[in-house]
């Protein structure tokens, strides 16, 4: 086994890396279920109620534009604050970033917020190949899967952008329909270093036949199903595909909660609970977010993270949902969805 990563990375990390290499299936990389937050390792038990998707900060300019000096860190913390504030006064503790890089990823930004509110915020590696590929570097059209892997594992090790910052998970997106060639990579390389991390993988799909050959191509690499969750699963119309894919053993997020949207998602959610898919299923809004290059950050346009609680929440508890399931998929769910752990075919 090739150990020069685990020379390169510092300290503990470095050993970490190297479990996780020589890890087999549902290799646990810290001893005990653990998530990585922008703060460092928590355990699972301590994560909490969490919002499985959301987004603090995004900018749409492109991959080739996309940088810091095009905004103002601290605009952005301070735009953003009170609306994760408002999340934790719901008692949320945790909360999933899914903004890639060349999309906004900030983890500076992210931590401060972290600092700021108490929250267990993780943050991602990977790119996303999504809206025609406008957010994927150049490099990655020519290097290979396991070149890109080798980069996104390098911020597992070192951190990322010499902050120390780790990534929790690694978010990736695809186009709607078969992969394209880039998509079909990104997916391999974000597999690879899954088994070289136990990073989870998150990926934009929303539509069934990319959600389907994402699972495919995981499965190909010798990854578990267990280790993906399919990005935005309420956008797929047949929800006969969310019960193919929940019984292959992926992660169902349902994560288009908004206001006005409560009846729409009870049904969703009765009727994976019915199937026995209450352990595949994520919860989130896919809300927020300061704006780069809009006025105030597009301040009037973000979209707050409360109608999870605030309306979804008691429109179950209605409908004969028990606590003890929307604990499953606050708590439960969203731990071990995100911990740190290789996990193999």
């Amino acid at each position: 086994m090739d150990r020069k990563p685990i020379a390169d990375a510092a300290g503990w990390t470095g050993w970490i890396a190297f479990l996780a290499m020589a890890g087999g299936a549902g290799t646990t990389l810290f001893g005990a279920d653990t998530l990585m937050t922008v703060r460092g390792p928590v355990p699972a038990a301590s994560f909490g109620k969490a919002l499985a998707h959301e987004h603090v900060l995004c900018d749409f300019i492109g991959a080739d534009k996309a940088s810091r000096e095009r905004y103002d860190p601290q605009a952005v913390v301070d735009t953003m604050l009170p609306f994760l504030r408002a999340a934790k006064e719901r008692r949320f503790a945790a909360f999933v970033d899914c903004t890639p890089a060349c999309i906004g990823r900030d983890v500076e930004v992210l931590r401060r917020l972290a600092e700021l509110t108490g929250l267990h915020v993780l943050t991602n590696t990977g790119y996303y190949g999504a809206a025609r590929d406008k957010f994927v570097p150049a490099h990655a059209f020519t290097e290979s899967a396991d070149q890109l892997a080798a980069r996104w594992t390098a911020e597992w090790h070192r951190g990322i952008d010499g902050t120390g910052i780790k990534p929790g998970l690694i978010k990736t997106g695809v186009d709607p329909g078969p992969l394209s060639e880039i998509d079909r990579k990104l997916v391999q390389a974000a597999a690879r270093c899954h088994r070289q991390t136990g990073l989870t993988i998150a990926c934009h799909t929303g539509e069934a036949q990319a959600a389907t050959e994402t699972l495919d191509v995981v499965r190909a690499e010798g990854v578990d199903p267990s280790a993906l969750v399919i990005v935005h699963a309420d956008g797929i119309a047949d929800q006969e595909v969310h019960f193919r894919l929940a019984h292959a053993g992926a992660w169902i997020e349902y994560d288009g909660v908004k206001s006005g949207s409560a009846q729409r998602h009870v049904s969703l959610i009765r009727a994976m609970l019915q199937k026995g898919f209450g352990d595949r299923l994520l919860l989130s809004h896919d809300a927020g977010w300061y704006r780069v290059g809009e006025p105030a950050g597009g301040r009037e346009k973000i979209r707050p993270f409360t109608a999870l609680s605030d309306e979804l929440v008691p429109a179950l508890l209605a409908a004969g949902v028990g606590a003890d399931v929307m604990d499953k998929l606050l708590i439960a769910n969203p731990a071990r969805a995100f911990a740190v752990r290789v996990r193999t075919r």
